[in-house]
């Protein structure tokens, strides 16, 4: 794939060389989005910076021809192209100003992207804003955000309905999960969380194991969070136990060969609901099994490798030792 990617690549550049700007301006255009798409593709592949800034590059080159009041639908399309790169920028190097530039670009290709003239792609595009704006309302715990995303998503499924666009519909019920779910956890109410829950379990409908074994993974890993959450705030063991199910479940496509980072978070995940219900039961069993949990998760989030999510495991674990070691003596 990268090399049809960096092939592709290089007959663009090739062509723009050829194809002066004054002459053909359209056509000069268009090869620039479809240099960008390529150098995206690539970027987020190889999770090259670079790459994803000469993309950038690409599709803002194009907009200088392929303008609004010239080709209003290629110019949305442009724009949304270079949303989607801005993000993936924004959200591996945690650059608020990039995710800003995305929601902007986003919003600009909804002018003429509408709901009525292309439902579809307005629907892509809601979707797409509506991940950005979580991630820039999850980095900042910026509630305005998280409301906004929460309304594009909800936007997008009204387009993206289950009959029509299967996949798609699950996609953005797992995207408006996971923007449901930073609500709820900056909120007393668990209003939220159970909504979270109801779009995981929607998602999961066409998610399935056999059909898209890794996301159907990071969908129970989310649905996990959800019902973690919910856990910790009653005083029952339910939610709890389901989310311990829900971590299980996921284990069983995020190995430890197959996807290393997310095994490892996963693990970091479990450990911490299994700790909530040994604090809540008597005996050591679950104690002993988050510590398990714990020290699986450091095999992976090692502190040369992940810094800060090293520190998160190794400090859950030094508490359910702690735990554990007290248990014991009672």
């Amino acid at each position: 794939m990268n090399d049809a990617l960096a092939a592709a690549i290089r007959l663009y550049k090739q062509a723009l060389a050829a194809g002066p700007r004054e002459r053909v301006p359209l056509k000069w255009a268009g090869t620039q989005n479809n240099l960008g798409a390529a150098l995206q593709a690539l970027g987020e592949h190889e999770s090259d910076i670079a790459r994803l800034e000469q993309a950038v590059e690409a599709f803002q080159a194009a907009l200088e021809e392929c303008t609004r009041e010239r080709v209003p639908l290629e110019w949305a399309m442009t724009q949304n192209n270079l949303g989607n790169t801005l993000a993936a920028l924004g959200g591996r190097e945690s650059d608020i100003a990039r995710l800003e530039q995305a929601v902007e670009a986003f919003q600009a290709a909804l002018l003429e992207r509408t709901r009525e003239r292309v439902p579809l792609d307005w629907a892509i595009t809601q979707n797409s804003l509506g991940i950005a704006l979580g991630t820039l309302g999850e980095h900042e715990s910026d509630i305005a955000r998280l409301e906004q995303a929460v309304k594009a998503f909800q936007a997008a499924v009204l387009e993206f309905t289950r009959e029509r666009a299967p996949f798609e519909w699950a996609s953005t019920q797992n995207n408006l999960g996971n923007a449901l779910r930073a609500l709820g956890e900056h909120e007393r109410s668990t209003a939220r969380l159970e909504q979270a829950v109801e779009a995981y379990q929607a998602a999961l409908l066409e998610w399935t194991r056999e059909r898209v074994p890794l996301n159907w993974a990071g969908t129970q890993s989310n649905l996990g969070s959800a019902l973690r959450v919910l856990g910790e705030r009653d005083s029952g063991t339910a939610r709890l136990e389901q989310a311990v199910k829900a971590y299980q479940a996921a284990l069983l496509e995020y190995t430890r060969e197959r996807s290393p980072f997310n095994w490892a978070g996963t693990q970091n995940n479990l450990g911490t609901a299994l700790q909530a219900l040994g604090e809540r039961e008597s005996g050591t069993a679950r104690l002993g099994q988050a510590v398990e949990a714990f020290q699986a998760a450091l095999l992976e989030w090692t502190r040369e490798a992940t810094g800060p999510w090293h520190e998160v495991a190794q400090r859950n674990l030094t508490r359910s030792l702690a735990l554990l070691e007290k248990r014991r003596k009672q």
